[in-house]
């Protein structure tokens, strides 16, 4: 499998991941008004699988270290397939629920309290459950992260005091989306071996 060897090409990628994590869903927004969340969401996923599985039979299947997709797959326990299934499922829901925020509410409530606590919240909790990196660092990161969550809210409730006002349902759609995706990576960490070149038996590689 491809394996990012140096600490420079693996930030490039994070930014990269980052561009378009923060980014999909304004395909959703531009799309609104004449496709409905549920379709939009359906291919979507469609994209996604297509897209994976080609990564996973070239990326995922090439280089001398580490497992080809082939094998990984072959190889794995049923309870580490189960779990990556399982955080597949949490996902998918947590992002069901953040295009249908979207469609209420408006991306500027929806991405930056659905992500924003689902950031914070995932910390915490894989922290709690495997405590690895530098505390500091990652609840000083955390903090910011709250702290722009409350400046988004205060800066819109000021906005919405001028135009009609975001629904509940929005709010209550993008807070349970935060809550729900902060549990996807717990499952997925629990099937997926961090040792990238001579990965553990039964485990699966990203």
């Amino acid at each position: 499998m491809f394996i990012i060897e140096t600490y420079t090409t693996a930030v490039l990628f994070c930014i990269v991941t980052m561009l378009c994590w923060g980014s999909w869903a304004n395909t959703q927004k531009l799309a609104q008004k004449s496709w409905r969340f549920e379709l939009f969401y359906w291919d979507y996923v469609l994209g996604v699988v297509f897209l994976s599985l080609i990564f996973a039979l070239t990326l995922g299947s090439v280089g001398e270290e580490g497992r080809s997709f082939i094998t990984d797959l072959q190889q794995a326990e049923w309870q580490s397939l189960g779990s990556a299934f399982l955080g597949g499922i949490v996902f998918n829901l947590a992002n069901i629920l953040l295009v249908m925020a979207i469609a209420v509410a408006g991306m500027a409530v929806a991405f930056p309290v659905g992500i924003g606590l689902a950031l914070v919240l995932g910390v915490l909790i894989n922290f709690i459950a495997s405590p690895s990196g530098d505390a500091f660092w990652l609840f000083l990161g955390v903090g910011l992260v709250t702290a722009a969550i409350i400046l988004d809210s205060m800066v819109h409730r000021k906005v919405s005091q001028q135009k009609d006002t975001v629904p509940a349902k929005g709010i209550i759609l993008s807070v349970a989306c935060g809550v729900i995706m902060s549990l996807f990576y717990f499952f997925v960490a629990r099937s997926m071996s961090l040792n990238f070149s001579n990965p553990e038996d039964g485990l699966l590689t990203p």
